[in-house]
């Protein structure tokens, strides 16, 4: 009945038939408004109706990558300050025939026609950031915000825009016009979250959306969309965000036993920001059992891949969150009793795409003291039969995964330098005799890949001595910014593998197994290797080691390295 009743108001205002009317109207909007982007900021209009789009009209506030060219009649903050008290009166009229005339749709369908009338103008708004203060002084935010509880779900609808890829970023992610004017868009946002509990309203219209109608699935998109931006915006809102029930709708989400669409892809994505550098939501995370969800989503790709690069990208969203979660020393110990680890041996062995990214959860779950049960259950449950053919060649699917052979070869020796280090009694031994098969096969790998990295790391180290003397000579001055970026290139040349290849070469040679440490010595020589080098970057390995961690851990670290260095 209530769309009808709109079709039937719209073909008699314009004397044309329903669908043209329709069509009309949403051309004229895209006018008005002046948006390169129809997709964004008009109303979704089709054969069966249109709805009030509030959300749209919220949702440009933050999606501001196109420009504004209006036709006619100048924009201006006295044209601002109509238009919104023009909404206000139209709210509060639709508001009370609602309430008025309940079960009589025709009685308010004329009012809420209208207050699709002045939402459509709103869209203007989002190109103009430096008028985003009228929006707060006149409670417009506040009365948008209460629109998102309509009885009318249209309020939700709208064209879907493009699905964000890897390659290509989407409309949702622009927020170049948001960042041209930095203190509107903090006004505005400090509107949005003032009332405390902006985010547990978008969830809750989520969770009244079916999202087997196309319509309501837009209205999901659109509303992570929001998210999406003020989390960009404003990183420390993920924190709220996820108390407010954002993680637990994220979660029953991609749980949800439904096919693969693009609102599935969003949520991973999603949740793969409000995780990223943040303890509070990782640990919320782990206290929802969110880790076995993550490992129940990514089970399916143990030996199928994606069909498709959107299914691959989702997959890749589910590992990177798991990785920032096992960060957070309670969730590896979830991860282990929730046999995190032998699924990621499993596809390590079953050769699928998801092989490249277990290498990188096996690296993130084992490193460091509070890797130690894990690097003890890896042990026991085979693993060393799987990581070791990994070290001893990069596998070619591999590198088509997207994976470089250096990333391949720092994961590896990651995860075996944290079993050297974290290995007590039985385990260790086992993976000491490793080194000591085929007559130290895996010792000649391991000094083949020293070399390999030295040569790498010596021309980067020659290069930026070049630039600093040519520095030097014009009379700029070296920096601590100019040393970090010197510092980030060397990495980059292959540093922290070589430090990591160093390490295990200094512990399998402390190991009290004569035959690794002679090999190891007498590869060295036979190459015109030096210990002194080695030492060198074993030093400067010890310095760096432990950022971020307590004071006493790192000086405990620091001193074990040196006294494998008095012996080596």
């Amino acid at each position: 009945l209530l769309r009808e009743s709109d079709v039937r108001i719209q073909a008699n205002r314009c004397s044309m038939s329903p669908y043209e009317s329709m069509k009309m109207r949403t051309a004229i909007g895209a006018l008005n408004t002046g948006l390169d982007s129809c997709t964004i900021c008009c109303t979704h209009a089709n054969e069966s109706g249109q709805g009030v789009s509030l959300l749209p009209t919220l949702f440009s506030v933050f999606h501001l990558g196109s420009t504004s060219v209006l036709q006619g009649e100048p924009v201006d903050e006295s044209s601002v300050k109509k238009m919104i008290l023009t909404f206000e009166k139209r709210s509060y009229k639709n508001q009370e025939l609602r309430i008025k005339f309940p079960d009589n749709p025709e009685k308010f369908m004329e009012a809420e026609l209208d207050l699709n009338d002045i939402i459509q103008e709103m869209h203007v708004v989002a190109t103009m950031p430096d008028l985003y203060h009228l929006l707060v002084e006149l409670n417009a935010v506040h009365s948008l915000l209460g629109l998102l509880s309509h009885e009318n779900t249209d309020i939700l609808h709208h064209g879907p825009p493009q699905p964000p890829t890897r390659d290509r970023p989407g409309e949702l992610t622009d927020i170049d016009t948001l960042q041209e004017s930095e203190e509107g868009a903090e006004v505005l946002i400090d509107a949005l979250v003032r009332p405390g509990q902006v985010v547990a309203l978008l969830v809750q219209n989520m969770e009244r959306l079916d999202e087997q109608v196309k319509e309501e699935a837009d209205g999901v998109y659109n509303t992570l969309a929001i998210v999406e931006n003020m989390a960009e915006f404003r990183p420390g809102l993920c924190t709220e965000a996820a108390q407010q029930g954002l993680m637990q709708w994220l979660l029953k989400r991609v749980k949800a036993k439904l096919p693969f669409e693009a609102n599935k892809l969003y949520c991973s994505e999603i949740l793969a920001i409000v995780l990223q550098n943040n303890d509070s939501t990782r640990e919320l995370l782990g206290e929802m059992d969110g880790i076995d969800v993550l490992l129940q989503q990514l089970s399916v790709f143990k030996r199928h891949n994606p069909s498709t690069a959107e299914e691959q990208e989702m997959m890749e969203n589910l590992f990177d969150s798991l990785c920032s979660c096992l960060m957070l020393s309670a969730n590896r110990d979830r991860f282990l009793k929730g046999e995190g680890l032998q699924l990621m041996n499993l596809m390590l062995r079953e050769k699928k795409m998801s092989r490249t990214s277990a290498l990188k959860v096996l690296d993130h779950g084992m490193t460091g003291p509070e890797g130690t049960d894990n690097c003890h259950k890896f042990v026991d449950i085979l693993g060393l039969r799987t990581i070791f053919p990994l070290f001893m060649k990069t596998p070619k699917k591999m590198k088509k995964a997207g994976l470089s052979e250096k990333e391949h070869e720092e994961h590896v020796s990651s995860i075996i330098s944290s079993m050297l280090r974290n290995l007590k009694a039985q385990q260790r031994s086992r993976l000491l005799s490793k080194f000591t098969e085929n007559d130290c096969e895996k010792v000649d790998r391991l000094m083949e890949l020293h070399f390999t990295y030295l040569e790498a790391v010596q021309q980067a180290d020659k290069r930026i001595e070049g630039e600093k003397h040519e520095m030097v000579r014009r009379g700029e001055i070296l920096d601590d910014g100019l040393e970090d970026e010197f510092y980030l290139r060397r990495l980059d040349a292959g540093l922290f593998v070589l430090q990591l290849i160093c390490y295990i070469m200094v512990e399998i040679s402390n190991s009290g197994i004569a035959q690794l440490h002679q090999r190891v010595h007498q590869i060295l020589n036979l190459r015109g290797g030096s210990l002194k080098v080695v030492r060198h970057i074993m030093r400067e390995y010890a310095e760096s080691i432990g950022d971020g961690k307590a004071t006493e851990f790192k000086e405990a670290e620091k001193k074990r390295i040196m006294d494998l260095l008095e012996n080596f």
